[in-house]
This record gives structure tokens, C-alpha cells and sequence, in this order.
């Protein structure tokens, strides 16, 4: 992979570490500062789903629900089957009050994965 100069710059090990420590920050509650790691790694590497589906579970938790909405349908475009994405899509569309599309997303990720969860969401009994 080049390397690149600038803001997106940095070596493959230094995005493994931002990304790493985007994972602790998330876990830790600041969501923000999650977002400004991972835009940096994925600048560099824009094709990285992980970073992509971490930085929307980030935005998704700071309440940024239109751009959690963007990343994870990129994330759905390259990996229709990721039944994780599909939910917490789905659970970003129930946050802003769009229930048609939440529960087409609930629904898909129930058939995708029977975890217990989804199923709940999914509501089939409606």
C-alpha cells in the first residue's frame, strides 16, 4: 500500500493502532473521539468495512444518525449479509422515527442471523 502524506498518512500499524484504540474509546464512551481516530484510517484505506462499521456504531452512539445511516449502508453494499449492519441500520432508522425501513432491516437481520435479539425487533408477530 503507497504511502500517503498529510492527514491521512501514518503507516499500517499506526491505523491498526488508531483502530484499536478507536475500539477502547468507543468502549469507554466517548464515541467522538472514536470518529476522529477512524477518519484518519479510513482516508487510507477506504475500503476497510471494519473501520467503516465501527466509525458508524461511533456516530450511531454520539447521536450523528445520518451519517451512522451512510456508513452503515456502505457497509451493507459490500456485505448484504451482515446481519449486524442491517440491525443497528435498522435501529438507526427507529431512532429517527422511519419504522418502515427499521423494520425491513429488523427483519432482514433475523432471517440473516436467529439471534434472539433480532428476532425480538423483528416483530414477525405484527
Amino acid at each position: 500500500m503507497p504511502e500517503t502524506s498529510g492527514s491521512t498518512g501514518g503507516t499500517p500499524e499506526t491505523h491498526v493502532i488508531d483502530y484499536r484504540a478507536a475500539e477502547q474509546l468507543l468502549a469507554a464512551s466517548d464515541p467522538r473521539g472514536a470518529v476522529k481516530l477512524l477518519d484518519s484510517v479510513i482516508a487510507a484505506h477506504p475500503e476497510n468495512t471494519a473501520a467503516r462499521l465501527l466509525r458508524a456504531r461511533a456516530f450511531f452512539a454520539a447521536a450523528q444518525l445520518r451519517p451512522a445511516e451512510l456508513e452503515f449502508s456502505i457497509v451493507l453494499e459490500r456485505e448484504p449479509d451482515n446481519a449486524y449492519a442491517h440491525y443497528a441500520l435498522a435501529r438507526t432508522y427507529e431512532r429517527q422515527g422511519r419504522d418502515d425501513q427499521a423494520r425491513r432491516h429488523f427483519r432482514l437481520a433475523a432471517a440473516l442471523d436467529p439471534n434472539p435479539q433480532y428476532l425480538k425487533a423483528a416483530r414477525f408477530d405484527d
